[in-house]
């Protein structure tokens, strides 16, 4: 229907929806990244633990603010803590 107009409280509700999901890619994104420099000191052989406990950090409060739901939180962080036991001692056992 071309020419129907919409109601401020639709437009509103639009404006409000997409603020919250450039804000929720935002976060999203810097979690991949974080991940990524971890995983990237470890095999650089640099001190992860900052880094591990930062992105850790990061994914709570994702949780905590709605961003990612509680479990797919959970998976993300022992996924990562297995990723970096795998990491370590394949290193040190070269």
């Amino acid at each position: 229907m071309p020419g129907k107009k919409k109601k401020p409280s639709v437009l509103k509700r639009q404006r409000q929806e997409q603020k919250r999901r450039m804000k929720n890619r935002q976060i999203l994104t810097k979690i991949k990244g974080l991940i990524k420099k971890v995983k990237k000191q470890i095999l650089e052989g640099q001190d992860y633990r900052p880094s591990l406990n930062t992105a850790i950090k990061e994914i709570d409060k994702a949780a905590s603010k709605g961003v990612l739901h509680k479990n797919t939180a959970a998976r993300k962080k022992s996924v990562l803590m297995k990723t970096v036991n795998k990491l370590t001692t394949d290193i040190k056992q070269v």
